[in-house]
């Protein structure tokens, strides 16, 4: 897998990694552009809180995890600043979006700004040790848990005690989060949360009849016949295997491993498209018109994530299914969404894999998914050539 390696590393460090270096900082308010175009120039001034907790995240463990290279400290240490001063209600709770200089744009409706901003935070500690960092990685971390029944709270759009659903991405994204927050919160709180998202995931939203995770259920688990309900995500699916993966092989757990293996090869399937490749963005479950109507196209966080998963499966169990499908999925990606004339990569495909809209990023894609997908693609590969990972 030596060649993989060299490519995916060399992507980081020489395609991606710049781009965001040169144009994402915002040297006269803090925090960082995301709506870039295709060549790096700000379209947009607006900051999504979100995307801000990513790149915080991203700069600081590249730094931890790769190289002590200090312009990715201090871009990190900047981000930080900015969303620490202006970030937060009176709650605690972390805004949707600011403008380019800070003031609140959109109310904190989304607990998922929460969960990236305490990433990121938790994620700077590790190289700073400045404990206002833990601590509001902390608190926020304490405020997710308590809001996770309820996680939009007042901004809950829907009318009480009518169709009651829960949703799969905020138990999908804890599995991940725990351990990245562990240094903080203690290994006692991961490992129960750990197994209420294990359950969760793999028993409550996993539907054994299709081999599938939908994106909402009824609050006993149970299917939903309607829009919400028959909802399938396939890079949901692929992306939450490769977490779960990860707690399998911390647990040692074998069974799990290969459930895992045995769902995202089934995700894969069922949401490739046959006619003109690339995984599809959305599929309803009974084969009726989908709510979205983007559900035809090509994105690529799916597709990066489902590297990382398929390399990982082979890492961990030496399925060669997994194995078949990261080369597949190797040619498809690199083919469409890298851009070697601008760096970093598109975002938008359409379902015949041309790219829809050239911008490198915008209020949902920002300096994450494929930066962290490429360093956990090359290393765990390394640890493949070095037989250090195969779960016995």
């Amino acid at each position: 897998m030596k060649e993989f390696v060299d490519r995916y590393k060399a992507e980081l460090l020489e395609n991606v990694m710049p781009f965001w270096v040169k144009n994402s900082n915002d040297n006269a308010h803090g925090g960082f552009f995301t709506c870039l175009e295709r060549d790096g120039r700000v379209f947009d001034t607006d900051k999504f809180m979100w995307l801000q907790g990513r790149q915080v995240w991203t700069m600081s463990m590249l730094y931890n995890q790769v190289e002590q290279n200090e312009t990715w400290k201090d871009m990190a240490i900047q981000g930080a600043s900015f969303i620490l001063k202006n970030g937060r209600d009176e709650n605690g709770d972390w805004y949707f979006a600011l403008d380019q200089a800070g003031k609140p744009l959109v109310q904190p409706h989304s607990i998922f700004s929460d969960c990236f901003a305490s990433m990121g935070l938790g994620s700077l500690y590790k190289i700073t040790g400045e404990d206002q960092y833990a601590q509001v990685a902390h608190d926020t971390f304490k405020r997710i848990l308590e809001r996770q029944t309820n996680p939009k709270g007042k901004y809950n759009k829907a009318y009480p005690d009518t169709r009651s659903l829960k949703g799969f991405s905020l138990p999908m994204i804890l599995s991940n989060l725990s351990l990245e927050l562990e240094h903080i919160v203690g290994t006692d709180t991961v490992e129960n949360l750990i197994d209420q998202v294990i359950h969760e995931v793999m028993e409550v939203f996993y539907q054994a009849d299709t081999g599938l995770i939908m994106e909402s259920v009824h609050l006993d688990g149970s299917f939903s016949d309607t829009f919400e309900g028959r909802l399938v995500n396939p890079g949901h699916i692929i992306e939450a295997m490769w977490f779960m993966m990860d707690l399998a092989d911390r647990r040692g757990d074998r069974t799990l491993m290969n459930k895992c293996v045995e769902i995202a090869l089934r995700a894969l399937e069922y949401g490739w498209d046959d006619k003109y490749e690339g995984i599809l963005y959305f599929k309803d479950i009974l084969n009726r018109p989908p709510q979205q109507l983007e559900w035809d196209q090509k994105l690529w966080w799916v597709h990066v994530e489902a590297l990382v998963c398929m390399a990982k499966g082979y890492a961990y169990t030496g399925n060669e299914k997994c194995k078949v499908w990261f080369e597949k999925l190797d040619r498809y990606t690199f083919k469409h969404f890298a851009d070697s004339a601008y760096g970093e990569w598109f975002g938008y495909l359409n379902r015949q894999g041309e790219p829809l809209l050239t911008l490198k990023g915008g209020k949902w894609k920002g300096c994450f998914h494929v930066p962290r997908a490429l360093y956990t693609i090359y290393t765990v590969l390394e640890k493949v050539d070095d037989k250090k990972l195969l779960v016995k």
